[in-house]
C-alpha cells in the first residue's frame, strides 16, 4: 500500500461537508448528571468525563463517518464494480449501508469468529460476507491484493478519506465542549485515534488524545516504549473489533508521528466500564465501545 499522507484541516472540513445529512453530530452526555455539586458533598472534587454516543449513528458506530467520506469522495465511475473492505464487523457494516443506498455490491472480509450478530446484519444489507481465519484476515489488511477481490477498496483504517471523516468528531467536541482537556478514543487499527489527534495536533494543541488498548493485544503501547513496531501477546475475548498482536505496518509512522499517550486497560475494568454506563445512563456499549471509558475511569479518579 501507498505510503499515508497526515490529513489535513481541509480535509476534516470537506469531509463534514460531504457527510452533512448522512451522519448525526452526536451529542456529549455528561456521565454522572446526578452528582452533586462538590458544595454538598462530601466527596473529593473529580474530573468530568463525557460520552459522545457515537452508537447513535444510524449503524450504531464512529465508522459511518469514515465509510462514508470514502465512498463519496469517489466519482461514480470509481464505485461502478463496487466496493470491499476487511472488518470485523462495524467497518463492513458501514460500507454496505452506503453501498446498499446507491445500490452497488458490498463484500466484506470477516474473520472466522466474527459475531454472528453483525454478520447478520452485513446480510441484511445485501453485502456478500467472506469468512477467513483471524491470521489469514489480518494478512488481507496489510496487503489487501491478497484477496483479489473486484471493485474499490475502502480500508477500514489505513485511508486517508476515513481518517479525515473519523476527524469530523474532534469538530464537534470542541463546539459542544470547548474547554475539553483530554479526549480517550479506542485504538483498534489507528485510523480513529490518528485522525483525531491529526485534528487536535493542528486546531487544539493543549488538548491531549489518549490511545486506549485492552490487555489482550496491546501492540502500540509496546511499541512506542520500545521506538519500533514489536509484536505482542494477543488473545481474543468478547472486546471484538479492536487487538491485534503488532501494529498494522501502513499506520507506525503515522502513529508514532501523532500518538504519545495511551492506557492500557483490563477485561475486568471493560466489563465495569459496560456495566456503569447502563447504571449511570442506560446506555448500551459493545466491549470496544467501552475501552475508551474503562480508559478514562482509570485516570481520573471518578468516583464509581
Amino acid at each position: 500500500m501507498p505510503a499515508l499522507r497526515p490529513i489535513t484541516i481541509s480535509d476534516i472540513q470537506e469531509a463534514r461537508k460531504r457527510l452533512r445529512g448522512q451522519v448525526l453530530h452526536t451529542p456529549l452526555l455528561l456521565l454522572d448528571a446526578l452528582e452533586p455539586p462538590a458544595s454538598i458533598s462530601n466527596k473529593p472534587r473529580q474530573g468530568k468525563i463525557y460520552l459522545k454516543l457515537e452508537n447513535l449513528q444510524p449503524t450504531g458506530s464512529f465508522k459511518i463517518r469514515g465509510a462514508g467520506n470514502a465512498m463519496l469522495s469517489m466519482p461514480p465511475e470509481r464505485l461502478s464494480d463496487g466496493v470491499w473492505t476487511a472488518s470485523a464487523g462495524n467497518m463492513g457494516l458501514n460500507l454496505a449501508w452506503f453501498a446498499y443506498q446507491q445500490s452497488i455490491p458490498c463484500r466484506v472480509i470477516v474473520p472466522q469468529e466474527a459475531p454472528q450478530v453483525k454478520v447478520n446484519a452485513l446480510e441484511r444489507l445485501n453485502a456478500q460476507v467472506i469468512r477467513r481465519s483471524f491470521s489469514e484476515y489480518q494478512q488481507i489488511q496489510c496487503e489487501p491484493a491478497m484477496a483479489q477481490l473486484p471493485g474499490l477498496l475502502v480500508h477500514p483504517f489505513a485511508d486517508t478519506q476515513v481518517m479525515a471523516g473519523n476527524a469530523a468528531i474532534v469538530l464537534e467536541i470542541l463546539e459542544d465542549q470547548p474547554e475539553v482537556q483530554a479526549i480517550f478514543a479506542p485504538y483498534g487499527g489507528g485510523g480513529l485515534c490518528c485522525g483525531l489527534a491529526a485534528a487536535l495536533q493542528q486546531i487544539a494543541p493543549q488538548v491531549q488524545l489518549i490511545a486506549c488498548e485492552v490487555e489482550t493485544g496491546a501492540p502500540l503501547t509496546a511499541s512506542l516504549l520500545a521506538g519500533k513496531p514489536v509484536e505482542v501477546n494477543y488473545s481474543s475475548s468478547f472486546i471484538s473489533g479492536m487487538g491485534a498482536p503488532f501494529v498494522f505496518p501502513q499506520m507506525w509512522q503515522l502513529a508514532s508521528q501523532l500518538l504519545q499517550a495511551t492506557c492500557v486497560v483490563s477485561l475486568e475494568e471493560v466489563k465495569q466500564a459496560v456495566r456503569l454506563l447502563v447504571d449511570r445512563q442506560h446506555v448500551i456499549a459493545e466491549g470496544a465501545g467501552a475501552v475508551a471509558l474503562a480508559a478514562a475511569l482509570k485516570n481520573t479518579g471518578f468516583q464509581k
